[in-house]
């Protein structure tokens, strides 16, 4: 390393001394799977990397990953399986708490074909549904018909239906619409050795259902109708009445007095994968209200609110939520007074209707202060607080009110592990102060939240999950608190189910002779042990399988900081806890993340499935060979750099950050790609080429020319060279400024940062900031120094060592005047100099300092010329935001600038999908593409005559020239073309003009 810029401690990324290369499958067993399946199936390291964890603590690695097309694939692979002794794991979203979606076997992924709507009958209100079918695109398909399918976890963007089923999810809604079991009403499911069964509610009434390959009892397989009969007794005592009971397997559902008779679909329900597959189910639908109203109540404490809760019920609520204030991360001023909070959601014909509800549950409510609100923008960002809160959980403040991480797995982090157990909703707020007390005794941290109306809790801990005594605590913790629920009536799982995080503890809930019973069950169903083996039945122990337990105990070698994860590159990528936020599959608002997922649908292309491979490049047992790795190079490839997750992801992943670390490390002492030479050191070659500008634009346009230099600089074939601007604007500002300027007083000057970009490739916008700047202030423009730059294309290519050179050049020859802004008119220049100028230079005051300077051209408008009055321009407008402006800098200035302008209408979230030297890369023309047209290019289609088109981002304008044929403007060049034509030789205007 050439630079070091601070002292490493720790071994190298990759496989440790202790390391060991997880089981490989057999060859016969690869070979019959493949000639049994027409789904493709994957024993590469990358594809058993992405499938080692959920959303849970826990970690286990596969044997490979098979992608079944149907029914039929599933049948066929479970027979192999069967034969060769090879356990099974289906798999939905990933999304599971409990590790009940982690395996040693094969993971069947049932996301990438098992996906489609089979039918949608409105007059009977049901569906059939593939298990691989995404929540949000059932209920899509059900609103046209006033319709929706009633649980709703957090997760509904990225959840399967199988795995909900699997799970017995719930979600918000459950006070109104129960949990999954309540909805299915007959599933088709798989056993481990190929047989099909149909599962029918009330089946037990009707005759057998006969499956593809075989018959199956109206129970299930044979002897499960003797092993109830033959328990009767035990099952009508042994389980706890409870709205929200998940924990075990519901045996009771198969009593003969059920409503209905008998029902082994509920039974079935919450059975973790350790029963059958779900191949097909048919769900049920209700009407979901035209209108919906929230009551916000605040309480004086989370106890006060939880009491509360069950006086609400009678009113009929759609859901009441509860969390308390550290939970909340959101500006105060969304929220009513209060130290705790109830959403209460109402519905109705009208939103007057919805209203009316929601003022009678607040009238009713003993709350300390309270609102309700219609508005849907007002709700959705009420609900985003609620839904984030898995993620936002996982980092706790510390007194000083900020995150804090360690290499030890303590301060900010805070993990699952008891995540949501639930008690009768009337001793919930007893509950909640016996658990805080527990906590404390503990000398741990939660921030508990969840469905009060069920009584049911989520609570983040700040467990230690690497030292032993850290897993010790954990033991002992989890074991307490599941006596603790009990002796309140509760169950040790309201929504997630058991997996490996809970199983372990169910005698303490059941009792041994019930918990016995499971197992009989299980057995019956499945006497191989099969399927997904170590939950529910036989569990595997609470504190096994630990995810952290596999990464490097001291701080990788690494060049950024770190700042918010102790400096530890390793806790930077636990972060991830697998919510899976950033597999949606449309981004919504101005939301960005994932934009390379949704344009491939890959797992290794969204920013958990990154985490995950760098996860296991640290932990070296599938990804052996550490930062050189091929597999994590090539996920990381299709990393636009957008940085949408470190604002969008719930815990604020950065891989952005992360790639441009991996690609130093990867590429250090070798070759590196053409594109990084060229595109990598652009400020180098545009200072050079600056004298041959002219020339240089002509051979540009010559085609064989410019396709030899696209090939040799690593250029997408698909793409247009820019056109170099023949007069730099640093250059114009000098000329129009004249020799001798006199320096004036710093309340009379701006500093203007001359960015590569700008300077090089788009002087006009920097010749229009100018002359905004000095009209809407009264101030001068200074001439940038020579040879400054931020160090971006450096950075994104992993060029690090030459970023730091950069950066303290930029250091050593910016001048600012003490206190004083530097206006930066590139969105992504902006944030380089925001995060990574201090983040890579941590130990320089300087970088720091500079950081706190940086303004958005809107921003120092609005704060250094308040009163100005802006030229009334009064039309739509259309574009994008820069995606790292609404990742770093936030764009409540520009909007708030645009409307002062009269300019209507929201500008395009996601990304433009260019992202710098990413969408001019060779190999990365289709993916560029397809992100411009998720949200921009329609948007910019459908514009009205006379539409502005604003892009302040130099990438995002050049897409949509080169995609759309469109010139798109920064914003400052809109208002300099509509103010007044200058005086001639007024030249620039004096103070306070």
């Amino acid at each position: 390393m050439a630079e070091q810029h601070r002292p490493h401690t720790g071994p190298p990324a990759g496989p440790s001394a202790t390391a060991s290369r997880a089981p490989a499958a057999s060859p016969a067993f690869v070979a019959a799977l493949r000639s049994s399946v027409r789904g493709a199936s994957d024993f590469g390291p990358a594809a058993r990397a992405l499938t080692t964890m959920d959303a849970s603590n826990y970690r286990r690695v596969p044997l490979g990953v098979l992608a079944p097309r149907d029914a039929d694939d599933i049948a066929a692979a479970l027979t192999v399986c069967q034969e060769y002794g090879v356990p099974v794991v289906p798999r939905g979203g990933g999304t599971s708490i409990a590790g009940q979606a982690t395996g040693t076997g094969l993971v069947l992924d049932l996301t990438r074909h098992l996906r489609t709507i089979l039918d949608l009958d409105p007059a009977a209100r049901t569906a059939v549904v593939q298990p691989g079918v995404i929540l949000d695109d059932l209920r899509a398909a059900a609103a046209p018909h006033g319709l929706t399918f009633g649980p709703d976890p957090s997760t509904h963007s990225r959840c399967t239906l199988g795995g909900m089923i699997g799970n017995n999810s719930c979600g918000a809604h459950s006070v109104a619409w129960g949990t999954t079991a309540d909805n299915v009403r007959a599933l088709s499911v798989v056993r481990y050795g190929g047989e099909a069964l149909r599962l029918e509610q009330g089946s037990g009434t009707g005759p057998a259902g006969v499956g593809a390959r075989g018959a199956g009892a109206s129970h299930g397989p044979p002897g499960v109708s003797e092993l109830v009969a033959s328990h009767l007794a035990l099952l009508r005592t042994g389980y706890p009445d409870l709205p929200r009971r998940i924990s075990g397997y519901a045996l009771d559902a198969l009593l003969p007095e059920h409503p209905g008779g008998p029902d082994p679909v509920r039974a079935f329900c919450g059975s973790e994968g350790t029963l059958g597959v779900v191949t097909e189910a048919t769900v049920r639908l209700v009407e979901a209200p035209r209108a919906r109203a929230l009551a916000v109540l605040g309480y004086a404490d989370e106890s006060a609110a939880a009491e509360a809760a069950p006086g609400l019920l009678p009113y009929g609520p759609l859901t009441v939520e509860g969390m308390a204030a550290d939970l909340v991360t959101e500006p105060a001023g969304l929220l009513p007074r209060g130290a705790a909070w109830l959403f209460v959601e109402t519905g109705g014909a009208t939103e007057a209707e919805a209203r009316a509800h929601a003022e009678r549950v607040l009238r009713a409510a003993d709350a300390v202060d309270g609102a309700v609100v219609t508005d849907p923008a007002g709700q959705r960002a009420l609900w985003r607080i609620r839904e984030d809160a898995a993620g936002t959980a996982t980092r706790i403040p510390d007194e000083g009110g900020t995150s804090r991480g360690s290499a030890a797995g303590r301060g900010g982090e805070a993990w699952p592990g008891w995540e949501d157990c639930a008690v009768p909703p009337a001793r919930l707020g007893a509950y909640l102060r016996d658990f805080r007390a527990l906590l404390a005794e503990h000398g741990l941290r939660g921030t508990p939240y969840g469905h009060f109306g069920d009584g049911c809790i989520h609570v983040r801990i700040d467990f230690d999950l690497i030292t032993e005594a850290g897993v010790a605590r954990f033991r002992r913790f989890s074991e307490e608190t599941a006596d603790l629920v009990v002796a309140h009536g509760g169950s040790l799982s309201g929504e997630h189910g058991d997996g490996q995080a809970r199983a372990e503890l169910l005698p303490r809930m059941y009792g041994d002779e019930l918990v016995a019973l499971f197992g009989r069950f299980k057995d019956l169903w499945d006497p191989d042990g099969g399927l997904n083996p170590g939950m529910l039945a036989r569990p595997d122990r609470l504190d096994a399988n630990l995810r952290f337990a596999v990464l490097p105990k001291r701080p990788v070698d690494v060049e950024f900081g770190y700042p918010q994860d102790g400096g530890d590159f390793a806790g930077a990528v636990r972060r991830c806890v697998g919510v899976a936020k950033c597999r949606t599959e449309e981004a919504s608002g101005a939301g960005v993340m994932c934009p390379s997922f949704r344009a491939t649908g890959e797992e290794a292309h969204s920013t958990r499935g990154r985490a995950r491979l760098l996860h296991e490049m640290l932990a070296g047992e599938v990804i052996t060979d550490g930062w050189r790795s091929t597999e994590v190079r090539d996920a990381l490839d299709l990393c636009l750099s957008c940085k949408g997750c470190r604002s969008d992801c719930p815990v604020g992943v950065d891989m952005a950050t992360y790639k441009a670390e991996f690609l130093h490390h990867h590429y250090q002492g070798r070759l590196r790609p053409a594109a990084h030479y060229a595109m990598g050191r652009l400020p180098q070659w545009l200072r050079l080429a600056r004298p041959f500008a002219r020339p240089l634009n002509a051979l540009a346009r010559l085609r064989p020319l410019a396709a030899l230099a696209k090939r040799l600089a690593g250029i997408a074939p698909e793409r247009t060279i820019p056109v170099l601007a023949t007069q730099t604007y640093s250059r114009w500002l000098r000329e129009r400024q004249g020799k001798g300027t006199r320096i004036l007083s710093p309340d009379r000057v701006v500093h203007l940062w001359a960015d590569t970009f700008t300077e090089h490739l788009s002087p006009q916008v920097g010749r229009a900031a100018v002359r905004v700047l000095e009209e809407a202030t009264g101030r001068t423009v200074l001439p940038p120094p020579r040879g400054v730059c931020c160090g971006l294309t450096y950075v994104s290519t992993g060029q690090l060592d030459a970023a730091r050179r950069v950066m303290r050049r930029t250091l050593d020859r910016l001048d600012l005047f003490p206190g004083q802004p530097l206006v930066v008119l590139e969105p992504s220049c902006a944030a380089t100099l925001r995060t990574d100028l201090p983040e890579l230079l941590p130990d320089d005051p300087r970088a720091a300092e500079l950081a706190a300077a940086v303004r958005t051209f809107a921003q120092y408008v609005e704060e250094y010329a308040p009163d100005w009055r802006p030229p009334r321009l009064d039309r739509p407008a259309v574009g994008q935001t820069h995606c790292h402006q609404h990742a770093v800098l936030g764009d409540a200035a520009e909007r708030r600038l645009r409307e002062r302008l009269g300019l209507t209408g929201e500008l395009s979230g996601g990304c433009c999908g260019l992202a710098g030297n990413f969408g001019f890369e060779k190999g990365h023309w289709e993916v560029s593409a397809a992100c411009a047209e998720e949200r921009l290019l329609p948007a910019v289609r459908e514009a009205e005559p006379g539409t502005e088109l604003l892009a302040d981002g130099f990438s995002c304008r050049t897409q949509l020239d080169q995609l759309a044929g469109r010139r798109a403007r920064h914003l400052a060049e809109v208002i300099a073309e509509a103010l007044p034509e200058p005086v001639p030789g007024a030249g620039a205007p004096g103070p306070g003009r």
